[in-house]
């Protein structure tokens, strides 16, 4: 019964190790994060892409980062120094990030259940609740 339990607890430590950070290819995403890359992010190509905790994480040519949950949806772009594309920030954000701070650019987006973060190229923080409402500076 020992040797059972043991050998039980050990089959279960390798799948799960076995589940963390394992490289994958374009093909390997999604349909839908294939998508999001082909429209947003055309011609730039993929340099990396891995499934690690449920999530896809690409990194793309030119250094961009994203984040996929396992279903392909966006969670987190981060484009370092250049604009994340205009076309996946809702506009409510889009219009207040442009009103109230028009020399700056938004180089990253994340969004979860609760709502928006966002980083300008000042490293200004800012959060939106789910339906772009300003909330505060982090």
């Amino acid at each position: 019964m020992k040797k059972v339990l043991i050998l039980t607890l050990s089959l279960i430590t390798l799948s799960a190790v076995a589940c963390h950070d394992r490289p994958v290819t374009f093909n390997d995403l999604p349909q839908k994060a294939q998508q999001f890359i082909n429209t947003h992010f055309k011609n730039i190509g993929v340099l990396s892409a891995k499934f690690d905790d449920g999530n896809y994480e690409v990194i793309l040519k030119n250094g961009t980062e994203i984040e996929f949950s396992r279903q392909g949806e966006w969670k987190d772009v981060d484009c370092h120094t250049t604009a994340v594309p205009s076309a996946i920030i809702p506009a409510a954000i889009r219009d207040y990030v442009k009103a109230q701070f028009p020399d700056n650019i938004i180089v990253k987006i994340e969004r979860d259940y609760n709502g928006y973060d966002i980083e300008l190229d000042n490293d200004l923080d800012l959060k939106f609740d789910k339906n772009g409402n300003y909330l505060y500076i982090d």
